[in-house]
This record gives structure tokens, sequence and C-alpha cells, in this order.
């Protein structure tokens, strides 16, 4: 009877895993990342050292605290919600090759990879256009005070998106998966309460 009821539960597992693999795909399972959808910031930034202390989501309390002191109308949740904002659009622009609005959003070295990037696109008589299949999900990575007043919050971002290319060969479609860690920088004092984004490397989910 014990023999009976094994090889039953094993047969109802295996359905179950072939159903949830169905509906999934590869997506069962930890599976690596697609690259940045967009350039990746080659030089390192220059950081400040890290404190032991660290919150329960392991960012530096004393980096709170330092942006905090220099702008206490700072909050992480509005300005994670900001963030979103900004890497959808980012990447969208990107996408669209809309370089009036990226030179908004991004630090003039970062604004110089995109525009090369775009070039390129354009040399080969590409185009692309993305659509996020889910809202990105943004998570507190590290925040610093760099210097007198020049706060860095660098971000996490996991997002899906589809990605729709025409070319000189044809249309092709393509679903991607990225993480990716967005650095954006805001001078404190300033009355622009703008950020813009000063670096971009890729990450682990």
């Amino acid at each position: 009877m014990e023999v009976l009821e094994l090889i039953i539960f094993a047969g109802l597992a295996a359905i179950v895993l072939y159903q949830l693999y169905a509906v999934l795909g590869r997506r069962v399972g930890r599976q690596p990342e697609d690259a940045p959808a967009v350039p990746a910031t080659a030089a390192p930034l220059d950081r400040a050292p890290d404190a032991p202390a660290q919150a329960d989501d392991g960012v530096s309390l004393s980096g709170l605290a330092a942006v905090k002191a220099k702008d206490p109308s700072f909050d992480v949740g509005r300005f994670l919600g900001g963030a979103k904002s900004a890497y959808e659009m980012i990447v969208k622009a990107f996408a669209a090759g809309d370089r009036t609005q990226l030179r908004n959003l991004l630090a003039a070295p970062v604004m110089a990879g995109f525009d090369t990037a775009i070039a390129a696109r354009e040399a080969e008589n590409r185009t692309e256009t993305v659509e996020f299949l889910h809202p990105p999900r943004a998570d507190l990575e590290k925040a610093e005070v760099v210097g007198a007043d020049l706060a860095r919050v660098t971000v996490r971002f996991l997002s899906e998106f589809r990605s729709r290319t025409k070319g000189p060969e044809g249309e092709g479609v393509e679903d991607r998966r990225t993480a990716e860690l967005w650095t954006f920088e805001r001078r404190l004092k300033s009355r622009d309460p703008n950020w813009l984004l000063i670096h971009v490397d890729a990450a682990e989910a």
C-alpha cells in the first residue's frame, strides 16, 4: 500500500511540475539575466567608505542618515517611485533613440555612451520599441554623500520587457529579463530637484 501511495504522489508531482513549466517556460528556477537594457558604464564610481552599520535591507545606515541630514525631505519610498518612472522612461527613450529626452535624465558621460550606441544602431538602419511586461522592481542598494552635498543613490532594478526590432534582415521580437544597478546623483543644495543617472552596471537577481 505504501509503495502504491508513493507512486501516486510521484505521478501527481510530475503533473504539477509539468503544468508549472508549461506556464512559466524557461523562467522556472533561477535563470541568468540578459544584458542591461541600456549601455553599461565603463568607468567605476569613486565611493565614500562603507560604514559597518547596516539596515535590515543591507543599505548603509550612515549613508541614508547622511542623505537625510543634508536633505530632511528625502523619502526612500518616494525616491524609488520616481526612480522606477525614470527607469522606464530612459529604457524606452534609448530604444526609440530619443536623445532630447535622454539629455534631461542622464549625466554627460552616460549620455555620450548612449549616443554612441544609438548612432551605431542608426548606422545599421535598425529601430527598436520596448514594452514592459510587468512594472519593474526597484530596491535601494546603496546611499551615500560624497563631499559636502553630492548625494548618490544606487537602485537595483529587475525588469521584464518585450523588445521589437526592425532592420534590413526583417523584424524580430525578444522577451528579456534584466537585473541592473543604476546610480543616480544630485547636489542636495541645488534648487533643481531632479536626479541624474550617472552609472549603469549589470547585477545578479
